[in-house]
């Protein structure tokens, strides 16, 4: 790798190495005069309140690491060298600043403690928003745009529709993970920062600690937002990197540095994520945020193969632009990147849909969805052109273009599907799609037919004489093509146009282009040349592609729209599907393609849709939906379990499409928290299994999944095993994690509103629940997360770290007194604890007033009571309920610490004898328990982490699982 002029610092194995050639300066030298903190010393720049110049032109970055035990997502490293200077914030962005900014506008409001200290529980978007709202306030543009705002009912920013990020705009924004490196990692110095050693579990005022460099709280206090979609790293040297082109399925983004809650020992440059999957609509009262300030000329992102990728791909639209024009929320957008020459697309029925690039050698011409969206046909021929040298393929339509099948024939361009009057569905295409104004030579080419099915070409059959490729009506009476000159093929009375036909000229002659027949109305969208008939019809003149002209089915003009202005047509295309919206490509005054839009011919209305440099021949796909005599679902409700607060794959909205298929046949279900979800290998059982395990998941959300669909759907289940974490039971509103897991989305409100269908559900049901799934990946897993990392059971020092720096949280539920809760926190202390029981209460007084110690226990007993009715529930059925409890890092026996999330270690062991002398006197509840205490022969390759397995221990685990479960068939009085 390449030897960097400045290197950012990162611990390994517990010491910081410096890689600098001899002659650089030393760090904190070199810190000193990269960093200009006030006006007076920086006398080439304006300089922004509270911020400091950081002159980074011509130096590099270390991002990523190459230590092993590092996530994988942190390896390996990559240099980074910066073409420009940028200003960054001194401080995370306090309490006081934000509301004051966001004072009066629609959104967050946050509660602060103190104003001086830094603004917590913000999503990344409402981070967004306040920068924006800075770079208004200066009178500045911004940094970022979007077309519509959702909110929670917390005030918090959910989703910006049609989010786009603009670099090259000198505004406020988030710093790139790159320019958060260079700058925390110029005095990297952890004795200088709040964190799990100093910080008494709790946030502090900002730049109450300082680097050499007046730079405050990079490595502690709160952990920061940055600008950047969580990529993967390359071996190589970027300039300029704003990272990953978007933040794949899960929509990941990158936070950094530590908090007040990281052990010391953890803090490093090099880590950009948390415990769980962060996207842009986590929260937690450890994450803050700080601001850039400044644009970054010439960009680059890698994409998912690790490329670099020049000029970014954006989605401007979303389906709330979407859906009004169709009436459903079911759309995919194909088309052609000219720059790479592949097939790009967008699934738009995602919350927030991804740029999917297919990459490979073909060059990629007029792709064409097919009528169910889940395939794409495409040529390497463009209309125009000779075709000799043009072929077909079809491929699906997913990320890894799969199954790729070429029609094997000479010269073959510009394919539509077409389903024929028996259901057959075919692919008509022509021999040529050359120039078309010589009637001899278009003649001389044809237009063909191929049946498609089972993955498969059948045999082509010709169809008529004459390249016709802008596409064929229903009811095959009118076909036509325009590539010079706009013709059309009429079927005679009681004909089609596959046998008797009357071939004509439309448009008087006049050239036209772009030719496109819905296939419904019988309408032809086409562009012209700035024509006389044009010109005519208009009543004005225009330029070349300005207007889009619409034609009935007898060649007469009935309508235009005219382009945005600045822009022009082209590559126009009727939306399949749909009768009044076309899609486009807008060209800018340089011919540039940089837009694709969808335009509706009734109201003249434009509708962008995805942003690039050269983006060329769009297909936009809608859903034909479902008809209320074919069904009485809500096609746009039913199964639709993922919304913009519940995107990541170990929430409930991956995991239900996976019920709904493997209901019938499934016969153990595994239901908890992150245990579960890592621990338990679906595939090791000797019966049918499915992992449900969802993160946040206590004992109330369990009984919650068991008794609403389990108990109602799942005909054939005999076992369902979960996790018993009494750690993690200390929620008083027992419906606080399953209504995070559900995140608001519209398939579980219509799941409670018709009472979790006592009657049952059809094919259809299931069917559509299928077409919302965010995650095939997660069905063909049975919801398994299997974990590679070996990180061990500790740290590199021998520690097993308790979020927050603290164990004793359970002192206030078992002592004789609730008010013992004083002792040793305060209020927001004790809540932020898990000890929840004083959430719905202003003051902590009145909340010891109102619980005594029976009432703090009862938070216990609420998950205990869950579990025993599951159980009850359970015996209506035969279902044998088996309590899970996974292993976790046996070091924690040294801190008196149950585990990750403290409580002590002996209120912990009580609870766990109580739920064991409970189940020797049930017939169907059984206690599995591999932790023992920490007394168990898991060996540190076998973890994930501190308390999480990994695919090697879950393996482990399931076979013992399994074994255990043979063992009760076997003797059904054995115990465990």
């Amino acid at each position: 790798m390449k030897k960097a002029v400045f290197v950012v610092t990162s611990f390994l194995l517990g010491s910081l190495f410096l890689s600098c050639s001899d002659d650089s300066p030393t760090q904190t030298e070199m810190g000193s005069s990269l960093v200009c903190s006030s006006q007076e010393n920086c006398s080439d720049v304006t300089l922004q309140e509270g911020f400091a110049l950081i002159r980074s032109a011509g130096k590099y970055a270390e991002m990523g690491t190459n230590s092993k035990s590092a996530k994988a997502n942190e390896r390996p490293q990559m240099d980074v060298k910066f073409s420009y200077d940028f200003q960054i914030g001194k401080h995370e962005v306090t309490c006081g600043e934000f509301n004051s900014l966001m004072e009066g506008k629609k959104g967050d409001r946050l509660d602060c403690e103190k104003e001086s200290l830094p603004a917590i529980n913000v999503t990344y978007y409402d981070a967004v928003l306040y920068a924006n709202a800075k770079s208004k306030a200066a009178g500045l543009d911004t940094a970022y745009s979007y077309s519509s705002a959702e909110f929670d009912k917390k005030g918090h920013c959910t989703l910006l529709n049609g989010f786009v990020f603009k670099p090259e705009v000198d505004a406020f924004r988030l710093p790139t993970e790159a320019e958060w490196i260079f700058a925390a990692g110029l005095s990297f110095n952890v004795d200088k920062s709040w964190n799990a050693d100093n910080s008494d579990s709790k946030v502090h005022e900002v730049c109450s600690k300082k680097d050499e460099n007046g730079l405050c709280d990079f490595l502690g206090n709160v952990t920061e937002w940055v600008n950047d979609w969580l990529g993967n790293f390359r071996d190589t040297s970027i300039t300029n990197y704003v990272g990953g082109v978007d933040g794949g399925n899960l929509g990941e983004r990158v936070i950094k540095g530590g908090s007040y809650r990281t052990e010391s020992s953890l803090i490093n440059l090099y880590a950009r994520g948390d415990v769980y999957t962060v996207t842009g609509t986590s929260a937690a009262d450890y994450l803050g945020f700080r601001l850039a300030y400044g644009k970054i000329e010439n960009p680059v992102w890698l994409d998912a193969s690790g490329a670099a990728v020049a000029s970014n791909l954006s989605i401007v639209a979303s389906v709330k632009n979407i859906s009004p024009l169709f009436g459903t929320s079911k759309s995919k957008l194909a088309f052609r990147n000219d720059n790479t020459k592949n097939l790009v697309f967008v699934d738009f029925r995602k919350i927030s849909p991804a740029i999917v690039e297919i990459k490979d050698t073909i060059n990629v011409y007029h792709p064409d969805i097919s009528p169910d969206g889940k395939r794409v046909a495409f040529c390497t021929g463009l209309e125009g052109s000779k075709s000799d040298a043009s072929s077909i393929y079809v491929r699906d339509l997913n990320a890894e273009g799969s199954n790729l099948v070429k029609l094997d024939v000479k010269g073959a361009a510009i394919p539509r599907w077409h389903v024929l009057e028996n259901g057959d569905t075919v692919i008509v295409y022509v021999s040529d799609a050359g120039n078309n104004k010589d009637e001899s030579t278009f003649k001389s080419a044809s237009t063909w037919q191929v049946k498609f099915a089972n993955g498969k070409f059948g045999k082509p059959e010709k169809i008529f004489d004459g390249a016709y490729h802008g596409g064929i009506s229903e009811d095959k009476l009118l076909t036509v093509t325009g590539a010079r000159v706009l013709r059309a093929r009429i079927a005679a009375k009681g004909a089609t146009v596959k046998s008797k036909a009357k071939d004509t000229l439309w448009y008087n002659g006049e050239q036209a282009c772009n030719a496109s027949l819905n296939k419904t109305s019988k309408r032809t969208l086409f562009l012209d040349f700035a024509s006389e008939t044009g010109i005519k019809f208009v009543g004005s003149k225009y330029r070349v592609h300005e207007r889009l002209f619409i034609a009935n089915s007898e060649g007469k003009l009935v309508s235009s729209v005219g382009a945005p202005s600045g822009y022009t047509f082209d590559h126009s295309e009727w939306v399949l599907n749909d009768e009044n919206v076309a899609v486009v490509t807008l060209a800018n005054a340089d011919g540039a393609h940089k837009q694709i839009a969808l335009v509706n011919t009734k109201d003249s209305s434009v509708t962008v849709l995805v942003e690039g440099e050269e983006i060329w021949h769009p297909c936009f796909w809608v859903s034909t939906g479902i008809s209320s005599e074919s069904s009485n679902w809500d096609a746009d409700s039913v199964g639709v379990y993922v919304s913009a607060a519940n995107q990541t794959n170990y929430l409930l909205s991956h995991k239900m499409p996976m019920f709904w298929k493997l209901k019938d046949s499934v016969e153990l279900i595994g239901l908890g928290n992150s245990h579960m979800w890592s621990g338990f290998d679906p595939f090791v059982m000797s019966v049918s299994s499915m992992n449900m395990g969802v993160v946040p998941c206590d004992m109330h959300c369990s009984h919650y999944l068991f008794k609403n669909y389990i108990m109602n759907h799942a005909s054939n289940v005999k076992y369902i095993v979960v996790s018993i974490d009494p750690d993690l039971w200390s929620n008083i509103d027992e419906r606080t994690d399953i209504n995070e897991g559900k995140g608001g989305a519209l398939g579980f409100e219509y799941d409670e509103n018709h009472e979790f269908y006592p009657e049952g559900v059809d094919e259809k049901f299931v069917e559509l629940v299928l077409e919302n799934a965010p995650d095939e990946s997660v069905i063909k897993e049975r919801g398994w997360y299997a974990a590679n990392d070996n990180s061990g059971w500790t740290d590199d020092n021998g520690v097993a770290p308790v979020d927050g720096g603290d164990s004793t949280w359970s002192d206030c539920l078992f002592n004789n007194n609730f008010a013992n809760c004083l002792v040793d926190f305060d209020q927001k202390t004790c809540m932020s604890n898990h000890m929840n029981v004083c959430v719905a209460d202003t003051s902590l007084n009145e909340c010891l007033a109102k619980h005594e110690f029976g009432q703090c226990l009862a938070i216990f007993s609420g998950d205990i009571e869950k579990l025993k009715d599951m159980v009850r529930l359970a015996k209506e059925r035969d279902i044998i309920v088996i309590g899970l409890i996974f292993p976790i890092s046996p070091y924690y026996k040294k801190t008196g610490a149950y585990g990750r999330h403290g409580m002590r270690r002996s209120h912990a062991e009580k609870l766990i004898d109580e739920i064991k002398t409970w189940a020797e006197g049930k017939s169907n509840f059984y206690v599995f328990d591999e932790n023992k205490l920490g007394n168990h022969d898991y060996p540190s390759s076998m973890s994930n982490d501190y308390d999480h397995l990994n695919e090697a221990g879950a393996k482990q685990f399931s076979k013992r699982l399994d074994s255990f479960i043979k063992s009760l068939n076997s003797s059904s009085s054995s115990k465990k």
